[in-house]
């Protein structure tokens, strides 16, 4: 059996850099299979929809339409 070098010290968690509007995100799949996370999920999707393209809408004839509608007013449709 090889012997462990007390030299090599644990590899820390590094932090991820990340946005500064999801500054403290965490998440987590706990044993079930569960998304656990420490920010409200309604908070995500805001900050996807403002700073994430939609692929799959990107496809439509009037996207550049929608785009521009939700830059000028996102709270329009509630």
């Amino acid at each position: 059996m090889s012997k462990k070098d007390p030299g090599k010290k644990k590899k820390q968690k590094e932090k991820p850099k990340v946005n500064p509007e999801l500054e403290g995100f965490d998440i987590k799949i706990n044993s079930f299979g569960e998304i656990q996370t420490n920010f409200n999920i309604d908070k995500i999707n805001e900050f996807l929809n403002k700073n994430v393209e939609d692929k799959k809408l990107a496809e439509r004839e009037d996207y550049d339409e929608l785009k521009s509608k939700k830059k000028k007013d996102p709270d329009e449709d509630e």
